[in-house]
């Protein structure tokens, strides 16, 4: 009976770590379409396991003195995608920006800092927002990051408007 139990748990834990491997194909749903041609581009991507990050994520978050509307936005969060494209293109993002569209994005935020753009696009279902799509573009160097949850505008207004007091 304790070897089975240790099996489970080995499998199990296998199951958990498996999340934390950086892959080279893309994880977001417009980069794994077969047909399109990325021109060179080189992707980075992993799934973040949010069950085992959160409680570091709050406690530095806390440790930074960031606000409680950062820290709360963090618990609502139930997973993350995170992927990184070296030797993107202008095209390969306009591509992308138009797929969000069509798959009824909306676009919430663009912020541009020191020649980087960072736009930010939600998908609502009511008043509640279940995705949300951050894109930071610097030249060539691209980051997609897909946050899903349970989110309301006020939530994401709160952190946007402390990221802009900083």
């Amino acid at each position: 009976m304790k070897t089975l139990k240790n099996i489970f748990l080995g499998i199990f834990t296998l199951l958990i770590l498996q999340s934390c491997i950086v892959s080279g194909k893309p994880n977001m749903d417009f980069f794994k379409q077969s047909g399109y041609d990325f021109k060179g581009a080189r992707f980075a991507s992993f799934n973040v396991p949010v069950f085992m990050v959160k409680p570091f994520i709050k406690r530095a978050l806390k440790e930074d003195g960031e606000n409680e509307e950062v820290i709360a936005l963090v618990k609502k969060v139930s997973k993350i995608k995170v992927m990184t494209v070296d030797n993107g293109s202008k095209d390969m993002l306009n591509d992308y920006s138009r797929y969000l569209n069509d798959n009824n994005f909306e676009d919430w935020a663009t912020i541009k800092h020191n020649g980087e753009n960072v736009n930010v696009r939600v998908k609502q279902n009511g008043e509640t927002i279940k995705n949300m799509m951050i894109t930071v573009n610097s030249g060539k160097e691209l980051v997609f990051v897909d946050v899903k949850g349970s989110f309301t505008a006020d939530d994401i207004s709160k952190v946007i408007n402390a990221a802009a007091d900083k």
